[in-house]
């Protein structure tokens, strides 16, 4: 069994920069990609990032391109997330992922899932 715990969610002004991370434990623990994703009040679950754990090759959706950066640590089997420029758009639950498909964008192919953790970006 795989267990995802992000840290690092906060208030934070516009124009702001907050830094998740994702601890992954298990004795299993082997993901193709870790990924990052977003959730508001009424809608489904959003991609923000991920990355490959081997290769680390990242993939972004366009609205945080230049604003966020996904990177891993394949020794500490952390995953972070750092967010600058922040707009209150960004406002979220942030979860992170483990797929053990090289799946990127859809929910469907992650596995294990964090109980995520609480952005909020102030006007």
């Amino acid at each position: 069994q795989v267990q995802l715990v992000e840290s690092g969610g906060d208030l934070v002004q516009t124009g702001g920069s907050l830094r998740l991370s994702c601890a992954a434990s298990g004795r299993t623990f082997s993901p193709r990609v870790m990924g990052w994703f977003r959730q508001t009040p009424g809608k489904g679950r959003e991609f923000v990032a991920a990355i490959t754990w081997s290769g680390g090759n990242t993939y972004y959706t366009d609205s945080v391109k230049g604003r966020f950066t996904i990177s891993r640590d394949n020794a500490k089997n952390t995953v972070d997330l750092q967010m600058n420029f922040l707009k209150p758009g960004d406002t979220a639950v942030y979860s992170c992922a483990a797929s053990s498909l090289f799946t990127f964008s859809d929910p469907r192919g992650y596995a294990y899932w964090g109980q995520g953790t609480q952005v909020t970006v102030s006007s």
